[in-house]
């Protein structure tokens, strides 16, 4: 394998990198809004929310983007790849991040949100200066953990051509016949992006299990 064929990977991994940013930061936005409907109270948003979360956690990624990308374009809303897969990803994490950060605030001990009602917190102060910065430190592992799933997740961003590091891959190994070469090459990229994170949540995990005693 050439240097032009490795800086094409090199382009693919760019993508790979730019969709897995796009899905967190967008995915994580509206994340929060269903961990705070699911933690509302109010009966009728927790149940559609919780309907939303059971969708995108009980289909597979793959049939998620196949539906966004040709299902939208049967009733008129047609996207490019980018846009399909950027959508795609982005209600993928929003379910998957909205239970992560559900499981914390509600791990937060209830006296905090006891001591506050006390205080006469409003609701907004309450859970932004109280019990969102609790949750935010309880779930970091896991949101860790589910930032490398998705990085790895966006190899399925090639169902719709969408070029990334997974078909780069593709496009070299069916240029030059060297696919063991190839895929070493790119499974390489994944681990340097995929194994820091995995180690660095591992340690959170260790951390906050050692304070907890």
């Amino acid at each position: 394998m050439g240097r032009d064929e490795f800086f094409f990977l090199l382009l693919g991994l760019k993508w790979t990198v730019a969709l897995s940013a796009v899905g967190f930061v967008c995915g994580g936005i509206a994340g929060l809004g269903i961990a705070l409907a699911r933690t509302s109270g109010i009966r009728w948003i927790e149940r559609i929310t919780a309907g939303y979360i059971a969708v995108f956690q009980g289909t597979p990624l793959l049939m998620q983007l196949f539906v966004v990308y040709y299902g939208l374009a049967l009733i008129g809303i047609r996207l490019d790849a980018w846009a399909a897969v950027s959508v795609g990803l982005t209600l993928h994490a929003s379910a998957y991040l909205g239970e992560i950060w559900r499981g914390s605030i509600e791990a937060v001990p209830r006296g905090q949100t006891e001591a506050a009602k006390a205080l006469a917190l409003s609701y907004v102060w309450r859970m932004k200066n109280v019990i969102l910065p609790q949750a935010l430190r309880i779930s970091l592992p896991a949101t860790i953990g589910f930032l490398v799933q998705l990085i790895k997740g966006t190899s399925l961003a090639s169902i719709v051509g969408f070029t990334e590091l997974t078909r780069a891959g593709n496009i070299v190994s069916n240029q030059i016949f060297q696919p063991l070469t190839v895929f070493a090459v790119v499974g390489a990229l994944y681990f340097l992006m995929c194994c820091p994170l995995t180690i660095y949540g591992a340690r959170l995990e260790r951390r906050f299990a050692a304070s907890a005693r």
